[in-house]
């Protein structure tokens, strides 16, 4: 009897040792976000959000301050509609600006905001226009090697004698 106590332990133990574990890996992976406070949701369009998906923070100096809702395409202007969904403690500006920002080199990406300066605060359904897409690392490449190739493809005078 007193075996069989203790299997139910240990096991109850490790099944708790394991949902902690699961648990920690997806709050890691961004793919589960516990947050009870309700927000409002206000929309911005961008010409490029990169490799922006939804549940991607939202932050102002450095602080999440809300969540990427959904990101969809606009046929009409062909642009990225993104829905974010800011803590209702947080209050910005309605002139702030937007910018989708990579931590570090390689890392995943965010949106930024910078705070204007209007005296009035963004409301649930307003809609961003101050927005700059995702430097896109490729792009950067493409442009740095093209701009090589022209500097090295003129012959130069610097080598020739007069």
């Amino acid at each position: 009897m007193q075996q069989s106590k203790n299997d139910f332990w240990v096991g109850l133990f490790v099944m708790l040792g394991a949902a902690a574990l699961v648990f920690l890996a997806l709050q890691a992976a961004n793919l589960l976000h516990l947050n009870f406070q309700t927000g409002y949701r206000v929309t911005a369009r961008f010409d490029n959000i990169g490799g922006l998906k939804p549940k991607a923070a939202v932050r102002s100096a450095g602080v999440v301050v809300g969540r990427v809702e959904s990101i969809t395409f606009d046929d009409k202007t062909f642009q990225a509609r993104v829905t974010l969904e800011l803590d209702k403690q947080y209050a910005f500006p309605k002139d702030s600006s937007l910018k989708i920002l990579t931590s570090g080199l390689l890392g995943e990406q965010y949106i930024g905001i910078e705070a204007g300066a209007d005296e009035n605060n963004l409301a649930a359904g307003d809609n961003l226009t101050a927005t700059q897409s995702a430097v896109v690392l490729e792009n950067l490449i493409g442009q740095f090697l093209y701009s090589k190739a022209e500097e090295g493809g003129t012959p130069s005078d610097a080598g020739r004698k007069k």
